[in-house]
């Protein structure tokens, strides 16, 4: 962890908004030189803080137009089957998300998919080899907000 200022908050802020920036134009937005801006975003790179840069892909329009969010309940909670089973989830082209939560499931796995016979696809080969207490899966009608960036000034 580093201390960080509202100078960071801003730079992580843009990034956070538009992740090809320039150096030159993350340092002129928010008033630095361009050293100073690289020194700083290498030092949020190094604490670990600011993690890669990725391209924002309009899925629907590649034909991945189904979005399904499969919770997941199971009688097993080993080490060894935990390990196995995100092992199998992380395996699936589908899932872009995968959390385990709290609360009466015990996962939650966001897929992208097309239609719903690849979502159907998808369910038979997630069960495969595995004994669930329940599996459902929520589709998404509308996206209304995604990937919006947090807000940041309320760390300071």
């Amino acid at each position: 962890m580093i201390n960080f200022d509202t100078t960071d908050l801003r730079i992580l802020t843009a990034l956070q908004r538009d992740s090809t920036l320039s150096q030159r134009e993350i340092a002129e937005r928010i008033g630095l030189s361009q050293n100073a801006c690289w020194r700083r975003i290498q030092a949020l790179q190094t604490a670990g803080i600011l993690v890669g840069s990725q391209a924002r892909v309009d899925l629907a329009a590649l034909g991945l137009d189904l979005t399904v969010f499969v919770m997941i309940r199971s009688r097993h909670h080993s080490r060894d089957w935990v390990d196995r089973f995100s092992r199998h989830v992380q395996s699936l082209p589908e899932v872009i998300d995968f959390n385990r939560i709290g609360g009466e499931w015990d996962y939650l796995v966001k897929i992208v998919t097309q239609g719903m016979a690849g979502y159907d696809r998808f369910y038979q080969r997630l069960i495969d080899g595995f004994e669930f207490d329940k599996v459902t899966g929520l589709f998404s009608m509308e996206r209304i907000l995604e990937n919006r960036p947090a807000d940041l000034n309320r760390l300071l």
